[in-house]
């Protein structure tokens, strides 16, 4: 069995940290008169001495981090996070009950976006913003997860990431404290410069903010019922775009640029091309069936169903969840294709969510030997990523990671339908969760609704399935194998 403490260790600083944000958000409550602040006060205390106390417990000088270590870590990092995330929810007046509470603070850590909530508009404003910046916290987990730790544990084809060469056994810790150094400033920087167009177009500081944070975290919490489209008048979903696509970019290309000056890695970088095609290419295809339901006014023109076709395509595909509009109403075409662009995702190393672009590319390439040597079997057919050799084991490793993913969606997708959910709910709903996505499909959970009707027990397995999904599958299915745990 791997020595656990350095994973206690750390998991305990996280509590730590988490528990004493919690006070911003009571500092928030206090300034705006919200009786919430005794809920953020009291799950602060109790988070930061439980965090601390379980840091002191297992603290070692020099906590040495490997690969097995490095997977439990992973995957209870994220699940203890989203538990003390809960307990404001639970604390606060609105009085969510158990499972409702760890649904919302699951969605909100995993940056998925499903929410369980209604009446945003009135809400506490330190529930709003603990909303975001959990979402917020979340997407800086993501990446320094996908870049530091998974590249090296090769997980799903993300050791073709790795930012030098490196063994596996190597101590994981320190590199990801270095990465997540450099990230942090890109991140806050983002964040801030997000929030400042938002408040040019006319947002208030608070609303500018919490946005911020959960736009550059393709997370889609929203302080308004109606998400993005509270706020468009003035042209803040144009400034939600291009930060969304931002957020979908890989950081390891921020840090090229802003370590070594090489502005023109985004040119170079082959799933950065690739991503800017696709919803180029799908925000047309969406506009096209938007104007053929007739769903969409005439008199607003052409440039107006472009703006709200370009929008929500974005935002489902890097799993923001964000919404201008009612996109059920949109006709088959666009129902169906919002349904795909779940299973589309960002670029490696960015905040977005689902299967992502790069791995589309590895199987494409894979195809394409593949067929090139089916009449030719002695020929020679070299696969290749971005001008570099191209090695089976991450053919391998991204191949599997597609058959888990959707193996993954189906058996959670059989799960609510045994629940009595309807066949879209159910498979939207899936497919929302394991690609942390957000918004399903469908009367209930469509971009119109939450998912606040559904039974008790078929929000365990969605937010079981959120889980499941950020950890990119593979992760979860490692640590809960027998053998991962034998000496």
């Amino acid at each position: 069995m791997p020595d656990l403490r350095p994973v206690f260790f750390v998991i305990g600083l996280m509590a730590s940290a988490m528990g004493l944000l919690m006070f911003v958000p009571m500092g928030v409550d206090l300034l705006y008169g919200d009786q919430s602040w005794q809920a953020f006060a009291i799950s602060g205390v109790i988070v930061t001495l439980v965090g601390g106390a379980l840091a002191t417990a297992t603290y070692t000088p020099k906590p040495d981090l490997r690969a097995r270590g490095a997977f439990v870590l992973t995957v209870f990092s994220w699940i203890v996070l989203a538990v003390l995330a809960a307990l404001p929810f639970l604390l606060d007046p609105v009085r969510l009950s158990l499972t409702d509470a760890l649904f919302e603070a699951t969605s909100g850590i995993t940056t998925t976006g499903s929410t369980i909530l209604t009446g945003l508009d009135d809400m506490p404003k330190g529930i709003l913003l603990w909303r975001a910046m959990l979402q917020w916290i979340g997407g800086i987990g993501i990446i320094v997860t996908a870049m530091a730790i998974l590249p090296m544990l090769g997980i799903g084809g993300m050791q073709l990431f790795r930012l030098e060469s490196s063994d596996v056994g190597e101590k994981i810790l320190p590199r990801a404290q270095s990465i997540a150094l450099t990230i942090a400033l890109i991140y806050l920087g983002l964040t801030v410069a997000c929030a400042s167009a938002y408040m040019w177009t006319g947002m208030s500081g608070f609303d500018a903010y919490a946005h911020a944070m959960t736009t550059i975290a393709t997370g889609g919490y929203s302080t308004s019922d109606a998400s993005m489209g509270g706020f468009m008048d003035d042209g803040a979903d144009i400034v939600c775009m291009i930060f969304m696509v931002l957020g979908a970019l890989p950081f390891g290309m921020y840090m090229l640029m802003v370590r070594r000056g090489q502005f023109g890695a985004p040119l170079r970088d082959p799933q950065v091309r690739a991503f800017i095609f696709v919803i180029t290419m799908l925000s047309l295809l969406v506009m096209v069936g938007l104007i053929a339901s007739g769903a969409q006014d005439s008199e607003l023109g052409l440039l107006h169903s472009l703006r709200l076709s370009a929008f929500n395509t974005i935002s489902i595909i890097t799993g923001t969840g964000y919404a201008t509009a009612d996109y059920m109403t949109w006709g088959t075409l666009a129902i169906g294709a919002f349904f795909f662009f779940m299973f589309i995702g960002g670029c490696a190393g960015s905040t977005a969510c689902s299967i992502k672009i790069f791995r589309y590319q590895v199987a494409m390439e894979a195809m394409r030997a593949y067929l090139f040597r089916m009449p030719r079997p002695h020929s020679i057919a070299p696969m290749r990523y971005g001008g570099r050799p191209l090695p089976d084991t991450v053919v391998y490793s991204v191949l599997g990671y597609f058959f888990l993913f959707f193996i993954t969606v189906a058996v959670t997708a059989g799960a609510l339908s045994a629940m009595g959910l309807d066949p879209v709910t159910a498979w939207s709903g899936a497919g929302s969760a394991v690609a942390n996505v957000g918004p399903g499909l469908g009367e209930i959970i469509g971009p119109s609704g939450t998912y606040q009707d559904l039974p008790n027990a078929a929000k365990w397995v969605l937010l079981s399935a959120m889980i499941v999904g950020r950890l990119e599958i593979v992760t979860a299915l490692v640590v809960v194998t027998p053998s991962f745990w034998r000496a």
